[in-house]
């Protein structure tokens, strides 16, 4: 009898041992929902059930637009890191977001079929397959995110709106089935908008019989020119955009997530949206952390397609800057910092990075790939999950990789660490990195020369020209603020 009770208090403890070893570390949050930097603490032990909102695939996303994916990616990766599982769904919006925030206008995906002279769903493949290729550009694993397109789901938006509708949240009008807010106590909460009185005729259209100018469409009447429509219990059309998210979160992780990640525009209007019909069904909170990321900016003003400022990937890459550069360049900042974009700033971020990309080889070669802990892994883990400070985290890595205080294998252990976290390819660098000047052929010698003279004296398109001449020879050239940084094209 003592014999089996020490027998099954010794499993006891080895499971105890066991559970200790697999536990999640500690990672804190900022949660737009209270305001406050929080402890992560997930509805499942170890599991983390994660939403992002996607594109709305008229057209290619800009790289404001792909700062929430790289940001959204750096959550996951961090929390994996400390030890968690992450289930993640990216929605793919291809009906249903009207140009603007307001319910009525053109849709954006008829905007895009208008555009290109074809249809809604050849310009949804088309762009969805662009997105997903950028994000693979910028490192992002796509391999385990669920990408559901909301035309694969409209069934689940009908039958949301309809169980609304039974609730009493929604009423009927000439046009369609909208939400009514004065119905749902909390309206507004995320962001502390609690109580505000949004005005028609500003960021929400006043339509005829809304109830309150925050009322927001659940499901249109079709135009006649509509090019996607539905049968409904209203009749044919198609879904509002808010209704989307709730119904694909419902269907694809439940009716209670942990995560919930976008830019910080959709705050006011489409994530409380999502909480208010989400809720109004459920009675339960819909998402417990709620996280966004500011906007990028140029000069002063936001990028966005509307006001014609925007830069797309492509053309990153085009200038021959790696499309790291810009994960890079966008880690420089804390990710609920507005960041503003230039030329010159990916330029030396793309500078900064090649530097590291050739450190990171000599650090190989003299680890031979043998880590080691140390106190810097410590800290940068410790700013990592203390609410994703990345600039802190790039500061402990280039000060410590530099550092004679740390041994090769030390600093490998730390490349290793900051490479589950930032996604810069740090353990193995693409391409064979920054030539020595004695490596640099005297025609691309030449060519670099001339390509300064035409940047000090501000000729910028003679600049580009020789850089295009120089990429074409095999070679590519980046502006680090110690002067341009050439490296062989082969990526």
């Amino acid at each position: 009898m003592i014999k089996n009770h020490m027998s099954l208090l010794a499993r006891i403890f080895d499971k105890r041992k066991d559970e200790s070893i697999t536990r999640p570390s500690r990672v804190f949050f900022v949660n737009t929902l209270s305001g406050n930097k929080e402890l992560f603490v997930p509805q499942k032990p170890g599991l983390v059930l994660f939403y992002s909102c996607g594109p709305t695939v008229y057209g290619p996303a800009h790289i404001g637009n792909l700062r929430s994916y790289v940001f959204s990616d750096t959550i996951a990766r961090t929390l994996i890191a400390a030890g968690y599982r992450v289930q993640r769904v990216i929605n793919i919006t291809d009906v249903g977001h009207m140009v603007g925030d307001g319910d009525r206008g053109e849709d954006k995906m008829a905007v895009g079929a208008a555009r290109e002279h074809t249809t809604p769903e050849e310009i949804a493949t088309r762009y969805t397959k662009l997105f997903i290729e950028n994000l693979d550009d910028l490192n992002i694993d796509t391999t385990d995110i669920h990408f559901p397109r909301a035309t694969e789901y409209i069934k689940e938006q009908i039958a949301l709106a309809k169980t609304l509708e039974e609730k009493g949240f929604a009423y009927l009008l000439a046009d369609g089935l909208y939400f009514d807010t004065q119905k749902f106590s909390g309206y507004g909460k995320l962001g502390g908008l609690s109580g505000v009185r949004l005005e028609a005729g500003k960021r929400v259209e006043m339509v005829k019989g809304k109830r309150h100018p925050a009322d927001f469409v659940l499901w249109r009447n079709a135009k006649p020119n509509d090019l996607q429509q539905w049968d409904s219990p209203w009749g044919r059309g198609n879904p509002g955009w808010h209704i989307e998210c709730s119904a694909m979160i419902r269907s694809l992780l439940g009716q209670e997530i942990d995560i919930h990640s976008g830019g910080e525009d959709h705050i006011a209007i489409h994530h409380n949206n999502e909480i208010a019909q989400s809720e109004a069904v459920s009675g339960r909170t819909f998402v417990h952390y709620w996280m966004h990321n500011a906007f990028l900016t140029m000069g002063s003003e936001k990028i966005s397609k509307s006001l014609g400022n925007f830069v797309y990937l492509s053309e990153v890459i085009e200038k021959g800057f790696h499309p790291l550069s810009l994960r890079y360049f966008f880690l420089q900042a804390h990710y609920r910092t507005p960041l503003s974009f230039s030329w010159d700033a990916i330029a030396g971020a793309s500078g900064a990075l090649n530097r590291l990309w050739n450190i990171s080889r000599e650090i190989a070669e003299e680890s031979k790939r043998t880590s080691a802990p140390s106190e810097a892994r410590d800290r940068f883990l410790a700013v990592m999950r203390d609410d994703l400070a990345t600039p802190q985290a790039l500061g402990i890595l280039w000060d410590s990789i530099k550092s004679e205080e740390y041994s090769p294998e030390e600093k490998w252990g730390l490349l290793e660490d900051a490479e589950a976290h930032l996604g810069l390819k740090l353990t193995a660098p693409p391409g064979t990195g920054t030539l020595r000047e004695a490596d640099i052929p005297t025609d691309i010698k030449d060519m670099l020369s001339l390509r300064e003279v035409a940047r000090v004296s501000k000729d910028f398109k003679e600049a580009d020209r020789i850089r295009g001449d120089i990429e074409r020879s095999g070679y590519r050239v980046d502006d680090g603020p110690d002067g341009p940084v050439v490296t062989r094209a082969t990526l």
